[in-house]
């Protein structure tokens, strides 16, 4: 079986002495769509960033994308966050330039010196996410929707193998919400794993995935609370739909 994109096993987090989260166990797949939910301060957040090795572990074994995060150098900290996607709630665009300048920033920063490569990636991840006609607008210039659209553009603009998605609808409306989980769901479906934090609860209802719930300085797998058949393990979900398939036929 090939390795976890993240495997945590016993991990303890820590801020300013205080613990966050204790002995937890997490993994992540290639493909698969997770939600983390949990009140405000019960870890989410803080459980992102030892991802993309923002905030240290004390304690515990913790992979991501084969990098050891309890020994991680600082000059490799930029090759592993090449590999991953991150979605900001605040959406931290550059306010003073183009859509597509933002674009060709993230894409000149990590390595890209060819620019019609550059020009062809742009145009590739504003049509992926319905924004080919944007490029030239200052982000003032678009709604929390497009935005936020633009943001998970520059997220994609790198071919992720994860991409982390912090309350992605949290200051935006009902419907433009589900427009944005669809497009993460999209992006997931070509490969890419997303872990996205969410107090929406209906979401995690019309669009089911793997659920998390952060609570007690813990972390518990709560799918089965929100999905008929859960995804957790290998081919769970398609193990018990053969399983009722067969139990129909008797």
């Amino acid at each position: 079986m090939s390795e976890h994109l993240i495997d945590y096993r016993h991990v303890t987090v820590n801020q300013q002495e205080l613990c966050i989260l204790d002995g937890i166990d997490f993994h992540l797949d290639a493909g698969e769509f997770v939600y983390l939910i949990g009140k405000v301060g019960s870890g989410k957040t803080s459980l992102l960033k030892t991802f993309y090795a923002e905030l240290e572990m004390q304690e515990g074994e913790a992979k991501v994308l084969g990098y050891d995060m309890r020994t991680i150098k600082r000059k490799h900290i930029p090759a592993l966050r090449r590999k991953l996607g991150i979605v900001f709630q605040d959406f931290q665009l550059l306010i003073d330039r183009t859509v597509t300048e933002n674009l060709d920033f993230v894409l000149r920063a990590t390595g890209w010196k060819n620019k019609q490569a550059r020009v062809n990636r742009i145009n590739e991840v504003l049509d992926m996410v319905g924004m080919s006609t944007k490029g030239y607008k200052l982000p003032h210039q678009l709604s929390g929707g497009e935005q936020q659209r633009i943001v998970i553009a520059r997220a994609i603009l790198n071919n992720p193998q994860i991409i982390l998605a912090d309350e992605p609808t949290g200051n935006l409306d009902t419907e433009t919400g589900r427009h944005i989980v669809e497009l993460l769901r999209d992006i997931s479906s070509r490969g890419a794993a997303v872990v996205m934090t969410t107090h929406n609860q209906q979401l995690l209802h019309e669009y089911p995935g793997i659920v998390y719930r952060c609570e007690g300085r813990k972390i518990e797998d709560i799918t089965h609370e929100y999905n008929r058949f859960p995804k957790l393990e290998g081919n769970r979900e398609e193990e018990q739909n053969n399983n009722n398939i067969n139990k129909e036929e008797e």
